[in-house]
């Protein structure tokens, strides 16, 4: 088989990944690469390193639609540490502990929202990733942005501890370019515990596949051929947002 092909023809699909804990996006996509011989790749929207789900790893032709599948909408699960605050809006922040419970009747926001992304985030501020200026101890401010929350619902509440402030668990869909630790931190003095995407558009996790081992022999598993997933693409699109009619 040669780089990128599989039985002598090329490889272009979408690969769904259950990216794992304290992999970067970019370490799942060089996983890919190298087990795949080389072949270009790139991805359809970065999870951060703590987070784990759904990541669409692009192969081949496939880099060539990534901005039309990051457009697609997406879900999350995430489980919130009530009563505490973090710098960066997730376990690897400096926690604060200030005991105020966000309440359980509270609204939570849908629609279009003005939010900021978090200072430990992938977003460029003056060409520069903010994460890395965050970590050198910069002041920064983040630009705000309006994003589309389409459902965010609060599914549990629990003390894990007793006497210890409860966690939540909170399933949220939304557009593109949203930070769902901002969405978290914006409810007040919570931040993110754990955090899972489990679908994009028409894709979901329960359809992806481990990356791959470093150094062993790959063939892709459940690569959606590229013709297939803008089809399922197009169904979504279909699905959601209907033409009009009498």
């Amino acid at each position: 088989m040669t780089a990128g092909s599989r039985d002598g023809a090329p490889l272009d699909g979408v690969l769904p990944i259950d990216k794992p804990p304290g992999m970067t996006s970019h370490d799942v996509v060089a996983a890919v690469r190298r087990s795949l011989g080389g072949v270009r790749t790139g991805h359809a929207g970065t999870l951060d390193p703590f987070a784990t789900g759904l990541l669409l790893v692009l192969v081949g032709r496939a880099t060539k639609s990534q901005r039309q599948l990051m457009e697609l909408p997406k879900r999350y699960e995430t489980v919130a540490q009530l009563g505490a605050l973090s710098s960066s809006g997730d376990t690897e922040g400096e926690i604060t502990h200030t005991g105020r419970i966000p309440p359980e009747s509270a609204q939570l926001p849908t629609g279009e929202v003005r939010q900021r992304p978090p200072i430990y985030s992938a977003v460029k501020i003056e060409g520069e990733r903010a994460y890395r200026r965050a970590r050198r101890g910069e002041q920064l401010e983040m630009p705000e942005r309006t994003v589309t929350i389409h459902r965010f619902v609060e599914r549990w509440r629990e003390q894990a501890v007793p006497g210890e402030p409860p966690r939540a668990g909170y399933e949220i869909e939304c557009g593109s370019g949203t930070y769902v630790r901002s969405l978290v931190a914006d409810l007040g003095d919570a931040y993110c515990l754990q955090l899972r995407r489990t679908a994009i558009g028409p894709f979901d996790v329960r359809d992806a596949v481990e990356p791959p081992e470093r150094g062993e022999p790959w063939s892709a598993p459940g690569l959606i051929a590229l013709e297939r997933a803008l089809e399922l693409v197009e169904g979504f699109l279909a699905s959601t947002h209907p033409s009009g009619g009498a």
